[in-house]
């Protein structure tokens, strides 16, 4: 999942929260992140379920987008590729879940209280497929976030730094450390927000 932009995981999620969101019983990591040096094989394998996904979709794949770690070349991330699907309104699940389901995706999250999320799992690639509605944040974060680091060696070593020291803890769940960046990928995105500013303004 996402980290989040809201201030709420200033403690981790316990056991209880994590399975209050989860389609399907929702177990424990309980060991270190696995990171892998960035392969270029990864935005293939978002292109073929890119292509899928438009294939089962049509015209309610509003935006298919590689973001997450795996987006951005000389990141090192976990094997999973994150891709960003915009519908007109996630909460409308009759729109794109069985369709999807038929193609073989499951769903695994549901926050009606967080922008409405859901994310699903591939049929056969290690994929997390995250659903937001059009115009919402997140959408725009994310795309900022993965531009930015495509585009500035600086803090894209200092996030993979701070990603291959978190990996080696052992976290009860991939969501604590996905949170437990947080504070980091805060400081990135001001940076980025600012050079946005600054390029409006010159």
């Amino acid at each position: 999942m996402p980290s989040r932009r809201d201030g709420s995981n200033s403690t981790p999620k316990s056991d209880e929260d994590l399975q209050k969101i989860t389609v399907g019983e929702s177990k424990p990591h309980n060991a270190p992140i696995t990171l892998h040096e960035y392969d270029s094989r990864w935005p293939k394998l978002f292109e073929r379920e890119a292509n899928r996904i438009r294939s089962v979709l049509g015209s309610t794949a509003l935006q298919v987008e590689h973001v997450g770690s795996t987006s951005v070349p000389g990141l090192c991330a976990k094997p999973i590729i994150d891709i960003l699907l915009v519908v007109t309104d996630a909460a409308d699940e009759t729109a794109y879940v069985s369709d999807l389901e038929e193609a073989g995706y499951t769903l695994r999250i549901r926050e009606p209280e967080w922008l409405e999320h859901r994310m699903f799992k591939g049929p056969d690639t290690d994929i997390n497929l995250h659903v937001f509605t059009k115009g919402v944040s997140e959408v725009q974060r994310m795309l900022r976030f993965r531009d930015w680091l495509r585009a500035n060696a600086s803090d894209r070593d200092q996030y993979a730094s701070v990603k291959r020291r978190l990996s080696q803890c052992e976290w009860r769940h991939v969501q604590h450390y996905a949170d437990a960046k947080d504070s980091v990928v805060q400081g990135i995105m001001e940076r980025a927000e600012e050079f946005v500013v600054d390029e409006q303004y010159d």
